[in-house]
Order: C-alpha cells, then sequence, then structure tokens
C-alpha cells in the first residue's frame, strides 16, 4: 500500500506512506469535498502516457510525485502491482490524483457517497 486516505471534515486526505513521501514530495495532501468530482478503478491508466516528471520518481512500475500533461496536473502515487484509484478534481493544482490503495473498490464507493451526500 502506497498511500492511506481518510473523509475528516469534509476533506478528503491523502498521506503517502514510507519512502513514497519522499519519492513524491508530498506528506499530506488535502482537498475540500466540494472540489472532488469522483472515484473510479482505472487500471488501463498505468499504460497512458504520463507527460512531464517534476518533482517524483518514475523506475519500471512505479509512479509517485507530479506529472504534467498538456497543461494539467496529475499526482500519481501508484505501483503496477496495484489497483489504480483515479479521483477527479476541481479547483485544485491537481486535476487528478491516481493512487494505489488497501481496499480500493471499497474507497471508491465511499468517496463516490461522500460526494453524493454532501451535494
Amino acid at each position: 500500500m502506497d498511500n492511506k486516505l481518510s473523509i475528516e471534515n469534509n476533506q478528503l486526505i491523502v498521506v503517502p506512506q514510507g519512502l513514497d513521501k519522499v519519492w513524491s514530495f508530498k506528506n499530506k495532501l488535502k482537498f475540500p469535498m466540494k472540489n472532488v468530482m469522483g472515484a473510479t478503478i482505472d487500471p488501463t491508466i498505468l499504460n497512458v502516457k504520463k507527460g512531464f516528471r517534476g518533482p517524483g520518481l518514475e523506475i519500471p512500475n512505479k509512479w509517485s510525485g507530479t506529472w504534467t500533461h498538456n497543461g494539467e496536473k496529475d499526482f500519481w502515487n501508484v505501483t503496477r502491482k496495484e489497483t489504480p484509484v483515479v479521483i477527479q478534481l476541481k479547483n485544485e493544482k491537481f486535476s487528478r490524483l491516481i493512487l494505489g490503495l488497501d481496499e480500493a473498490n471499497e474507497w471508491v464507493d465511499k468517496i463516490n457517497n461522500a460526494i453524493n451526500f454532501e451535494r
């Protein structure tokens, strides 16, 4: 597992674990739930062109950090062996979060249910 997630006080909180904090240059990311548009599981995203990395780490089958593609920034912290959860954001520094999570299906449901409850 590369990340821990929580939803507290109407905020989605992402905490990279272990060395991923160093590699991604992020200790914690927080986003108001009103800026979270949805979450999906998308294994094909691991095969797309990610764009320009900086700062971050890319080694075979591991992506951790910020990527810029077509003028949009995404935060990646996932390995190929994990199920990638894609979280769409609006009005934030990042357009998407691509995360490796334990219990990926459950987190997609939790995030989408929290969005529906918020609205």
